[in-house]
């Protein structure tokens, strides 16, 4: 199977407006931002790639490991940051020195779309604010240009 990054950006920009709900991952009844990510796995790909344990907000912080940086690299292919495209998965720390803890989806080469606490998905400028914070950078599997 191949999929266009195009594929993937308007599957991302087809969730703008859901409205954010911790831990959930259904396009316009809410989402966060993993939920986000896992909604346009499963729209290129089918079924998830590994059962989601439960999660607190405070989950990073609790466990003190990068859970959200191993998934990633577990099923999605490393990038450089500065390399990503649009389609690609940005994850982002809120500090150094602490776990990732937020996802997003790029979708142009200054904007992406992400689920955020307290709103609803929207698609957003990657200020410096979020640049200076991104942790990792990936591209969904079977993408072609």
């Amino acid at each position: 199977m191949v999929i266009e990054r195009a594929t993937i950006v308007a599957e991302a920009r087809s969730w703008i407006g859901t409205p954010y709900r911790h831990q959930a991952s259904v396009k316009g009844v809410g989402c966060d931002c993993l939920g986000l990510v896992r909604g346009i796995w499963r729209a290129l790909h089918g079924d998830e790639p590994e059962p989601l344990p439960a999660y607190t907000p405070d989950w990073a912080e609790a466990t003190g490991r990068d859970t959200l940086l191993a998934a990633a690299g577990r099923h999605l292919i490393t990038i450089a940051p500065d390399t990503a495209r649009p389609g690609d998965v940005l994850l982002f720390r809120w500090r150094a020195g602490l776990p990732s803890k937020h996802a997003a989806i790029v979708t142009a080469p200054d904007l992406m779309v992400h689920a955020h606490d307290g709103a609803r998905v929207a698609e957003v400028v990657i200020a410096p604010w979020w640049r200076r914070r991104i942790a990792g950078a990936f591209a969904f599997p079977d993408v072609i240009a």
